[in-house]
């Protein structure tokens, strides 16, 4: 395993950033959906998420305002670098249409990637898999706006 920074914003080097970043850009390309990641070094062990990346992962979705898009199509991948936990969630309609077996299967692919330290590897497949079955349900459409940042945002400022 290669010797990782702890530092959110020192985990990935800055080529790994940008091809974080040109994943989620040519992902919302071909569809209205919205793609977010977010690190930070730790899950937080208090209220409300008690140490749960899915529970610090639908806190921070709240609080980014991804629920705020217009077809509720937004989707926000989390990592904690030091734990290396990770979750993701996705908005309402977009979970209604793909399921709890949608989100497995691309955590699933996340996983083994980082299992063999390829970090933005499995960020980007992860990114890339979300961007497919997000264009499935809702495709870009003419009038489509980018909602949300593309950029990845660090610790305690998610909505840098």
């Amino acid at each position: 395993m290669a010797n990782r920074s702890s530092v959110p914003r020192k985990f990935f080097s800055r080529d790994e950033q940008q091809r974080i970043v040109a994943a989620i850009h040519a992902a919302e390309q071909r569809t209205s959906g919205e793609i977010r990641f977010h690190v930070e070094r730790d899950v937080p062990k208090g209220e409300p998420s008690g140490g749960d990346p899915y529970l610090r992962a639908r806190e921070l979705f709240g609080r980014m305002g991804m629920h705020a898009t217009g077809e509720r199509n937004g989707v926000l991948v989390y990592l904690a670098v030091r734990a290396r936990r990770f979750a993701i969630v996705g908005d309402e309609e977009l979970h209604r249409r793909v399921g709890d077996g949608f989100w497995q299967d691309v955590a699933a692919l996340m996983a083994a990637r980082f299992a063999a330290d390829d970090f933005a590897g499995g960020i980007e497949a992860g990114i890339a898999r979300i961007g497919e079955k997000l264009r499935e349900h809702f495709p870009h459409r003419d009038d489509d706006a980018n909602e949300l940042s593309d950029d990845i945002s660090f610790g305690d400022q998610p909505t840098d």
